[in-house]
């Protein structure tokens, strides 16, 4: 067992609570920290322990926006070692399969056990235009790739001879995509690839995941976690609908964050009543307030959702 391992289970706190909570059916909390943009984790422990009891894993991402930060695998492997469960995002954009290989044996290894599997933001949408893209993989095959782990071999279907991985792998989804063909045809692929839960990006349509659920997710088996996203000013919404593909916040949400008092606490109250109608479509959100993580507490307070029972936070599961 790994340092890292040793010090989240002398905690008290399981290895697999998210896992765990994802095959039992509870409704599930995530979260999304970014990395440091430097040598220095504090903040993002900080922001990290601060949802240690309301939230079920906390996302690390992995050059989001295609914008350098630290290692999602350090950063995740850092927030292990202080009894916090990650949620490692692996994207295909900077790695090859050797790479992605290397980085998924070596999360094991860490005491590591979720993993998101993603394609990549381009490069050029990033602080590195200049650099080179990969893609060597995308991400139904690198979700196909860590079932071969599992599994005991590699890529070449070579046997592993140091022992399989245990990943709980998971993808994105996007149900407000233009094309529903499209996206029905990802979901399946996907989830036949052996995706075991799935993360959505910002939901503004909640009849489009409404009609997403009935129509492509029911009867999958696999929790799915909307997307929920803190608006911050009626100016952070129109920058959102200018700058995301595939996303518009509506004018009426617009002009309520403009008219408001207090924007901040009027988009935490739109989050919440958000939380609250994904609570009834699908199995779990996935919260994402970028650089004001700390509110995320107060959100879940606003919609009634208490934080998680000591059971669910020490209930173990054997490695």
């Amino acid at each position: 067992m790994t340092a890292a391992q040793i010090s989240f289970s002398s905690s008290g706190i399981s290895l697999h609570r998210f896992r765990k909570a994802a095959q039992t059916g509870h409704f599930l909390i995530t979260a999304e920290v970014m990395p440091p943009k430097g040598g220095n984790p504090s903040h993002m422990i900080d922001m990290a322990r601060c949802l240690q009891t309301r939230v079920h894993a906390i996302n690390i991402t992995d050059g989001s926006r295609a914008v350098m930060r630290m290692s999602s695998l350090a950063a995740a492997a850092v927030l292990l070692g202080h009894g916090i469960e990650p949620i490692c995002q692996m994207a295909c954009r900077d790695r090859n399969r050797i790479a992605l290989q290397a980085d998924l044996m070596g999360a094991y290894a860490l005491g590591i056990r979720n993993i998101l599997a993603l394609t990549g933001d381009p490069v050029k949408a990033g602080d590195h235009p200049e650099a080179k893209s990969v893609f060597d993989l995308e991400s139904v095959r690198l979700l196909r790739l860590i079932r071969q782990l599992n599994h005991g071999f590699d890529i070449n279907e070579k046997p592993l001879s140091d022992q399989p991985t245990d990943l709980f792998a998971g993808a994105a989804i996007d149900p407000q995509s233009r094309s529903w063909s499209g996206l029905q045809r990802r979901f399946e692929r996907k989830l036949e690839a052996g995706a075991q839960f799935f993360q959505s990006q910002l939901i503004s349509d909640f009849e489009r995941l409404e009609k997403f659920m009935e129509q492509i997710a029911a009867g999958c088996d696999r929790p799915v976690l909307a997307g929920i996203f803190l608006l911050k000013s009626a100016k952070n919404a129109q920058f959102i609908n200018r700058c995301v593909p595939g996303v518009q916040i509506s004018q009426a949400t617009i002009d309520r964050l403009a008219a408001a008092a207090d924007p901040l606490f009027e988009g935490m109250k739109i989050a919440a009543e958000q939380v609250q109608v994904a609570r009834q479509l699908c199995q779990g959100v996935h919260l994402m307030a970028v650089r004001r993580e700390d509110l995320i507490p107060q959100i879940l307070d606003l919609a009634g959702i208490t934080p998680l029972k000591k059971t669910e936070m020490t209930e173990a599961t054997a490695d």
